[in-house]
């Protein structure tokens, strides 16, 4: 049994208005993007700024009022690494002065990433391996995207997220779902920069394999057919009710896929948290960016059941239930 003690996250000073967007497609409204990504501003990493440079940041802001001495292990996720090797959790734990007894990794994951890490968070303690574990969701998404992709550049923004994860006695045993279909990778996928260099550069940026390439639709459609399942099969493997839970909080990928989530789910509106008209999507850290904000207004408190689910890049999704 794990609880969630505490979350803080970091945000780059650069800031990308839809105003700004627009003066570089003209052809683009501002309006008009929030009306349809529910976002009017994200923020971006500078040129030298990396993954690494913001969960130090998230990091330091979370062991303010917490002993970093307790924490056994590190779980970094991230599809922006500073390098190849060696691991960015490794330099995270001497970045941050942390003991030499502990563990840490990094993990690809994209949008799925938080719920991940939390399930692999819950076997770490499960096994005895750690009692307090700093799960890191660190992105900068916007190095991956052409100047030009006007698409993305609309809905990608850079953050940080660090967040204790600790073990419970009193709460609840939550189950996870997790799901994967790899059919879908070159729907959401940065071809070149590893070791399959087996493409021709193009330098149009919707085919060239340097940058992000995202297939809107077809990510649409894969949520619609997955994500209303996994939210019920997530109820009922741990034996609850719509009505059972206090809130529902999705990766934070866009407003009009949210709302279409909701109404097809049937989830009350007064129960479903949207929350991205200043950061964007921030990938891996959008959960718990939405978790914290809701702790800060006072939505979410102690005892509270909030169901998560994360989905996207894959393609991975994946969801569970925590007691706050």
């Amino acid at each position: 049994m794990i609880k969630i003690s505490k979350i803080e996250y970091y945000l780059p000073d650069k800031i990308l208005t839809n105003e700004d967007l627009e003066k570089a497609f003209p052809e683009w409204s501002s309006e008009r993007i929030r009306e349809k990504v529910g976002i009017v501003q994200r923020h971006i990493s500078a040129d030298n700024e990396t993954v690494l440079d913001l969960a130090v940041k998230s990091s330091e802001k979370l062991f303010k009022g917490y002993d970093k001495n307790k924490i056994d292990f590190i779980l970094f996720c991230t599809q922006s690494p500073d390098y190849f090797l060696p691991t960015t959790a490794c330099i995270l734990q001497d970045r941050l002065g942390l003991r030499k007894n502990i563990g840490a990794m990094d993990f690809n994951l994209g949008c799925s990433g938080y719920v991940y890490g939390l399930g692999f968070a819950k076997g770490l303690i499960a096994a005895g391996m750690a009692r307090s574990v700093l799960l890191v969701t660190s992105e900068t998404y916007t190095k991956h995207i052409h100047p030009k992709d006007k698409g993305n550049r609309c809905i990608f923004g850079d953050a940080s997220a660090s967040t204790i994860v600790e073990a419970a006695e009193s709460a609840g045993d939550y189950k996870f779902c997790l799901g994967t279909d790899g059919s879908g990778a070159e729907n959401l996928i940065v071809k070149k920069g590893a070791f399959r260099t087996d493409f021709e550069l193009n330098p149009e940026h919707e085919f060239n394999p340097e940058y992000l390439y995202m297939n809107g639709p077809e990510i649409f459609n894969f949520t619609i057919e997955n994500i209303p399942g996994l939210i019920h099969e997530t109820l009922d493997i741990n034996d609850l009710k719509m009505e059972d839970i206090d809130y529902f909080v999705f990766h934070q990928a866009n407003s009009f896929m949210l709302n279409y989530l909701r109404k097809k789910i049937k989830i009350p509106v007064e129960k479903f948290y949207i929350d991205m008209e200043k950061t964007g999507n921030t990938v891996s850290a959008t959960i718990p960016i939405a978790l914290k904000n809701m702790m800060d207004k006072g939505l979410i408190q102690d005892g509270d059941k909030v169901l998560m689910a994360g989905f996207g890049v894959g393609y991975s999704w994946g969801g569970t239930v925590i007691e706050m």
